[in-house]
């Protein structure tokens, strides 16, 4: 189905930009093997004002990213993404288009993390996207072994019948970590300072909620202003 046929519900910031966390959860202490969540509702991410974690994930040849807080030369944000096969993520990934050149402007690195494997990192997207995004250098990396999502807190356990419903649909989730490790991550946006420092944590259990275009060149300005 055409991306064009869904509409995300955007969650707006309150206030003067200031951190949020929007997600209303309890925060235990970091783990040197973070759990999986027993559900969307329960994840547990990583807190504003913590540092963030170290993990490694894929380029699309499968080479390995390492992603070290310690070693950030600009501002970063992670946007997380269940993968390809989802509309939503689609139409979020497409309306991001508008914002990411001034957010680069500011001096500050945005990096997308997909539950795809990596041969399907962009081969899995819906043609709408792909046109969209098409010569704007977007940085699409995989987390199809979830550890980028369970190093955030962020990764949660999917049940049988929701992979089951995604065969019925017909969406492609040959190459997601849904269908091999029954992880998705909840989508998510985490500003990290250049000194990596949690600064911003947005992750919204209902996979229709995303932060909207404008709410993360807001983000981006404050993280960049330092």
């Amino acid at each position: 189905m055409p991306v064009s046929r869904f509409s995300i519900h955007s969650a707006r910031l309150r206030g003067r930009w200031a951190w949020a966390l929007l997600v209303g959860l309890p925060f235990g202490l970091a783990q040197a093997e973070p759990p999986v969540a027993a559900s969307a509702e329960s994840i547990r991410p990583v807190a504003v004002g913590e540092r963030a974690p170290d993990f490694v994930v894929r380029n699309v040849a499968g080479e390995p990213y390492a992603f070290a807080a310690d070693a950030l030369e600009r501002p970063t944000i992670l946007v997380s993404f269940r993968g390809g096969w989802c509309p939503y993520c689609n139409l979020h990934l497409s309306e991001l288009r508008h914002v990411l050149p001034e957010i680069r402007a500011l001096g500050v690195d945005v990096l997308f993390l997909s539950g795809d494997r990596p041969e399907q990192l962009y081969k899995s997207l819906e043609e709408d996207t792909k046109e969209a995004i098409a010569g704007r250098d977007y940085r699409i990396f995989s987390d199809a072994r979830a550890e980028a999502a369970r190093a955030l807190g962020i990764a949660f356990r999917v049940a049988d019948r929701t992979v089951a419903r995604r065969h019925e649909k017909g969406q492609d989730i040959a190459g997601s970590s849904m269908l091999e490790h029954r992880i998705l991550p909840v989508p998510a946006v985490i500003a990290i300072d250049r000194n990596g420092i949690v600064r911003f944590v947005f992750a919204a259990a209902d996979y229709k909620i995303r932060l909207p275009a404008a709410d993360l060149l807001a983000v981006a300005e404050s993280i960049a202003a330092g």
